[in-house]
């Protein structure tokens, strides 16, 4: 295991950074309700839009849609619904990650009771370890030869050339 090497920042910085979480806390509200989540069925037949706190905003059925009988078009209806509204959370938290920072945002996870989706046990995908596993099987048989690599202008330097928020793979 690496050792973590605390990240130095000054005085006006952490003055600056515990500023705009204390902005973000106080307008998650409208955070939320500004952020959208859209699903459809299979067959194009639902579409769901809910806002960041649940609050539908769309329902659209195909007019063919009543073909489903009325008990199966009602679960097809609830189970769109659901996937909007984890599209719509993890939108959500996808914004108030970088603004509130990892604990913060986790913490909120906790309070209203709905985690991540993208942290969900049961969600399509692999887990951390099952990804270390198939790093150190590759690892294993040797290094590839690189292909070379157009530049992209990221420079490792400029602090605004790259979000390192983007890395996670939970928000």
């Amino acid at each position: 295991m690496t050792e973590r090497e605390p990240i130095r920042r000054s005085t006006k910085q952490l003055i600056e950074d515990g500023r705009a979480r204390q902005e973000a806390m106080a307008n998650i509200d409208t955070v939320l309700a500004g952020v959208r989540g859209t699903a459809y069925d299979n067959h194009q037949s639902v579409r769901v839009t809910v806002d960041g706190r649940g609050k539908l905003l769309e329902l659209w059925l195909r007019q063919d849609a009543v073909r489903w009988g009325a008990d199966q078009l009602g679960r097809l209806i609830v189970m769109v619904a659901q996937a909007a509204m984890d599209q719509a959370t993890q939108a959500g938290y996808n914004k108030l990650g970088p603004i509130l920072g990892d604990n913060m945002t986790y913490a909120i996870e906790l309070i209203s009771g709905r985690s991540a989706p993208a942290r969900n046990p049961q969600a399509r995908g692999i887990t951390a370890e099952e990804f270390q596993r198939r790093r150190d099987e590759r690892m294993a048989n040797g290094p590839t030869k690189a292909e070379p690599v157009e530049d992209d202008g990221f420079d490792p330097d400029d602090p605004l050339s790259f979000d390192l928020s983007s890395l996670r793979s939970d928000r």
